[in-house]
């Protein structure tokens, strides 16, 4: 743990004084300790006012979906579960399209439309997928529910006019663009108090991974547990994925590495894919903003770089393994 917050601070350093605009160590350093000049405005608003906010964003969503990542993988017993199985992402998406689509795209309206998608995507999931006991009708429920959702996205995508075809590609591609400090004082308390309740929730997730009988004769309802647990990673979920758009493969390769390097204990694994998940997105970022600067690349297209070869190798070593 101590070695991922030692690699945590280096990749915030990174982050800061990475971009299409090149900001020194000496500068950045006299900024963030208060003895810029005036000769220093244009560094000190782009590293206070654009730069770093974006940064934090960054940690507070990564953390946020690997936090949710490794609560699904435990809920469903399958590495290969991740925050969008239910509809959470893609319920978001349809809301904010909609929003794009036929309330203009302001940043107000758009983000509220996609948390009402993702907890309306959830609910939805949730009450199809308690008629089959287990995980199974769930799994099944947000399979249906992403269809639907991806399928009303290709209608609202057919009727909208450039301008708002342009915004949503965008959105959908996923972004920290939006960073700003208004944003996080919302945002950063909300996840931080959603990650801490989920983090308690160790014991109960322990459980899960023994089988559900197991689960049942340690003393949890699994009824109550299950909707607990999905309740939870929505509306941990939701609101950053209303601020940033669609991230993926964050929440399913992070849980995913550190419990092949740290073992299945919840006890640690949440924690740690806390951090991991904020070093990968702050790291994704960090390469987004460089790789064809002066022009930015959607975090989302990073991420996806790199989380679909390894979701498909571990789909090729899952087969290895049970043949």
């Amino acid at each position: 743990m101590s070695a991922m917050l030692v690699l945590l601070g280096g990749v915030v350093v990174m982050s800061v004084l990475s971009g299409a605009y090149t900001i020194t160590p000496g500068s950045a350093l006299r900024i963030l300790t208060g003895g810029a000049n005036a000769e220093m405005a244009l560094d000190s608003r782009i590293l206070l006012d654009i730069r770093l906010p974006r940064i934090v964003l960054g940690l507070v969503v990564g953390a946020g979906l690997a936090l949710a990542g490794a609560v699904m993988q435990a809920l469903f017993r399958n590495p290969l579960a991740d925050p969008g199985l239910i509809g959470i992402s893609s319920g978001a998406a349809l809301g904010a399209v909609a929003a794009i689509v036929l309330g203009g795209g302001a940043f107000m309206t758009l983000v509220p439309a996609a948390f009402a998608g993702s907890l309306l995507a959830t609910f939805c999931a949730y009450l199809l997928g308690r008629r089959t006991a287990g995980v199974a009708g769930l799994l099944l429920a947000g399979i249906a529910i992403n269809a639907v959702c991806a399928s009303a996205i290709g209608l609202f995508s057919f009727v909208a006019d450039d301008s708002q075809l342009r915004s949503l590609t965008f959105w959908t591609m996923g972004s920290l663009a939006q960073g700003n400090w208004s944003v996080l004082a919302l945002l950063a308390p909300w996840t931080v108090f959603f990650g801490w309740v989920l983090c308690r929730q160790w014991r109960a997730l322990n459980a899960l991974l023994l089988g559900e009988r197991e689960a049942m004769h340690l003393g949890f309802e699994l009824h109550r547990l299950r909707r607990r647990l999905i309740f939870m990673v929505a509306l941990l979920v939701g609101p950053l994925v209303a601020a940033t758009g669609v991230i993926g493969f964050v929440g399913l390769v992070v849980p995913h590495i550190l419990r092949m390097l740290l073992g299945a204990d919840h006890r640690w694994l949440l924690a740690a894919s806390m951090l991991g998940g904020a070093i990968a997105l702050a790291l994704a970022d960090s390469l987004a903003r460089v790789l064809l600067a002066p022009a930015e690349l959607p975090v989302g297209i990073v991420t996806s770089l790199v989380g679909a070869p390894f979701f498909l190798w571990l789909l090729v070593r899952a087969d290895r393994r049970d043949g």
